[in-house]
């Protein structure tokens, strides 16, 4: 009798301090939540306007305008969607295309008219000499046929080499503008990550005959 007794005490005093610490909370929340809707008061009364540490953007750029600027002016595409770090990569890159094109243009031009130079019937024209390096001559490259053949060789090169870097331009060219495109259609797509993970105490539902007992569920909350 004294042992149930005993247990009986013991559960009286847990179910009157889980109450006492039920109070505590709620008065401690509703203390909190009067303080809140005080200080919300002042501020409305003063004229203050709420702010939200991520109010969202009105500004949405319209994908076809940053498209057709784009393509007018390079890189204006990245200015209308405000990505202007951007910039120094898409001009960096039209400036090196263009260095490819005209270095690999003057050579071709400086080959072609070498190759003519050296296969027509004027004496007058030798320009193939003087893209000789200094202290060799046209014996070092096997003669008049070796060094045709060398000079044909170069011109074929450097005119494929300006033909790639061409093309590669206007590819590259094609890419800021669909780079624009994708920009001005995600401008306000949220990509921000809100993960987080929680311990907290559950009520396990009877299974199987079993009684309902307490545990611990693991949550984990995507945005």
């Amino acid at each position: 009798m004294n042992k149930y007794l005993g247990h009986l005490i013991i559960f009286i005093l847990f179910i009157s301090l889980n109450i006492q610490a039920q109070v505590v909370i709620d008065s401690t929340r509703l203390q909190t939540d009067t303080l809140k809707n005080q200080a919300k008061l002042v501020l409305q009364s003063q004229g203050v306007k709420k702010f939200t540490s991520k109010s969202p953007s009105n500004f949405k750029p319209d994908p076809l305008k940053v498209v057709w600027m784009g393509a007018i002016i390079p890189g204006y595409g990245q200015i209308l969607n405000k990505k202007y770090w951007k910039l120094p990569l898409v001009y960096g890159g039209f400036l090196g295309f263009a260095y490819a094109i005209s270095m690999n243009s003057s050579r071709y031009s400086t080959y072609t008219t070498a190759y003519k130079d050296i296969n027509d019937a004027d004496p007058t024209t030798n320009s193939y000499i003087s893209i000789i390096p200094k202290g060799y001559t046209i014996d070092n490259y096997g003669g008049i046929s070796g060094y045709t053949k060398i000079l044909k060789s170069a011109q074929d090169n450097y005119r494929r080499y300006r033909d790639l870097s061409i093309i590669m331009s206007i590819g590259y060219y094609a890419i800021t503008l669909v780079d624009a495109y994708v920009d001005a259609q995600l401008y306000n797509f949220d990509i921000s990550p809100d993960l987080s993970l929680r311990f907290e105490p559950t009520l396990i539902d009877k299974t199987y005959g079993m009684s309902n007992s307490f545990g611990i569920q693991c949550r984990l909350s995507i945005k």
